[in-house]
């Protein structure tokens, strides 16, 4: 029975972790791997209540755990948690982010879908955040397009499922402590399914339409001034991150 490790990055989300958990708890149980499945809360040196309330449900919830860490960003939390989930064993891992804005109720469909594709990314198509985000998404998307040869839907989704492979194989070109860790997976993995990486680096990879409901509680701590200095940024360590791939 396939293991599953949910990851959910969280920082200052006091508002909405208690739902956050009781939302996603449910997907856990189903697929609990024999017990080696966990949906496990990462806590990126929240300066709120977050941490302890996400702890007061781990007594009770025997497939959840809570780890905290020195306040390093969206992108090096994210990659710290796959990398703990790989090391975990975990035969599939899932990521999604603590505000909310993605529903667990989409999630089977892409379970279900697990085989016949390596890598399977969320493409908000239905999203409900704000016109200035979805611009931003929106250049990073162009610009990955460009950089990398390759058409996406959507960069930088908060909704993948990945198998342990697939995962282990693309973040060896992330750095760890890059801010836009999911757009640089998603990069890395279109090059790797388009053949352009080399056919010893294939994988398969597929964008399913996802629901993206706006924030449920509390306020972004990354706001879009911040954004945009990220996504230019970004541009020089994509275009790094191109290079060791495409070699």
């Amino acid at each position: 029975m396939d293991s599953l490790y949910i990851i959910i990055p969280a920082y200052n989300e006091s508002e909405n972790i208690g739902n956050v958990i009781e939302e996603w708890y449910p997907v856990i149980e189903r697929h609990s791997g024999e017990g080696k499945s966990r949906l496990v809360i990462l806590d990126d040196g929240s300066r709120d209540d977050t941490l302890d309330i996400a702890k007061s449900y781990v007594a009770r919830l025997e497939y959840l755990e809570t780890i905290t860490r020195e306040n390093s960003g969206h992108g090096a939390t994210i990659y710290f948690g796959y990398q703990y989930a790989i090391e975990s064993g975990a035969d599939f891992i899932f990521q999604t982010d603590s505000d909310g804005q993605t529903l667990a109720s989409e999630f089977e469909a892409m379970w279900n879908d697990r085989y016949d594709s390596d890598v399977i990314i969320g493409d908000r198509t239905n999203r409900q955040d704000g016109v200035s985000r979805r611009f931003v998404s929106g250049c990073l998307r162009h610009l990955v397009e460009m950089i990398f040869s390759v058409k996406i839907p959507d960069t930088n989704t908060p909704y993948r499922l990945m198998s342990r492979h697939a995962l282990q194989t693309a973040i060896e070109y992330i750095p760890s402590e890059y801010s836009l860790t999911n757009v640089g997976l998603t990069a890395v993995c279109a090059g790797m399914a388009s053949g352009k990486a080399g056919e010893d680096k294939r994988i398969s990879l597929r964008f399913m339409p996802i629901t993206f409901r706006p924030r449920q509680g509390g306020r972004n701590s990354i706001n879009i001034v911040k954004i945009a200095g990220l996504g230019l940024k970004a541009t020089g360590e994509l275009i790094g991150i191109r290079n060791k791939l495409y070699t």
